[in-house]
């Protein structure tokens, strides 16, 4: 059974990553794909008016959280070196999914997780302090990586501990030391951590896609209320 298949089995009884849980009701569609004609002249290297834009339309839309980015082809990511590489075209698919919501609010373990790795990834756009769990369910290894934390995320945490199922372990973090991104959670599941350790490719060259997208499937069975956009 392929992963993406095996989670969905569980019928909703992941715990959710946010309390209260992503729902329609709550969480706002962010597009940042360049069919998004607001991107067309935004300066992307302005983390403070990336910050208003983003939040100023959660707010707008009443909404408590922003949503998206699944396989999206970003333009944001024009606003980095990190994301380009000589005559290459820029790395621009996105291979999480991006929760946009307030500094400091924590998130969960959704099942029973080990700490596989954990390192502060500081350069400017990167995930920032980061942390990777591991879990087995059905005989099934696979890896949950969560990006963009506060420098506190880190403290105390060490490779190898448990975390139990719907038990606090990180924060969203803030700009500057998230990455210098306004504050979200980027979340992606991973079937094969290819031997990196506290990092792993939150973003690849539209050529690499179908590769990546057996590699990192959707995560969307972990926001049972929503839908991938």
């Amino acid at each position: 059974m392929e992963l993406f298949d095996l989670l969905n089995s569980l019928n909703g009884t992941l715990h959710p990553l946010f309390e209260p849980d992503l729902n329609p009701d709550n969480t706002f569609f962010l597009d940042f794909s360049g069919t998004n004609k607001d991107l067309e002249d935004f300066d992307f290297s302005n983390t403070q008016q990336l910050d208003q834009y983003i939040f100023s339309q959660v707010l707008a839309s009443g909404k408590v959280y922003g949503y998206g980015g699944y396989l999206e082809d970003r333009e944001v990511y024009k606003r980095s070196p990190l994301f380009r590489t000589d005559n290459q075209p820029a790395r621009s698919i996105h291979l999480g999914v991006d929760v946009w919501a307030p500094a400091g609010q924590e998130v969960f373990s959704p099942l029973d997780a080990r700490v596989h790795s954990l390192q502060n990834n500081a350069h400017f756009g990167d995930y920032g302090p980061t942390i990777i769990l591991e879990h087995q369910l059905d005989g099934r290894l696979f890896y949950t990586l969560y990006g963009h934390l506060s420098a506190e995320s880190l403290m105390g945490l060490h490779a190898g501990d448990r975390i139990g199922p719907g038990t606090p372990f990180c924060q969203v973090g803030n700009f500057p030391v998230n990455g210098d991104w306004p504050p979200h959670l980027h979340f992606q599941v991973i079937n094969d951590m290819m031997g990196k350790w506290g990092d792993f490719p939150g973003v690849c060259l539209a050529a690499e896609k179908e590769e990546y997208r057996r590699i990192c499937p959707d995560p969307i069975v972990f926001f049972r209320g929503l839908q991938t956009i």
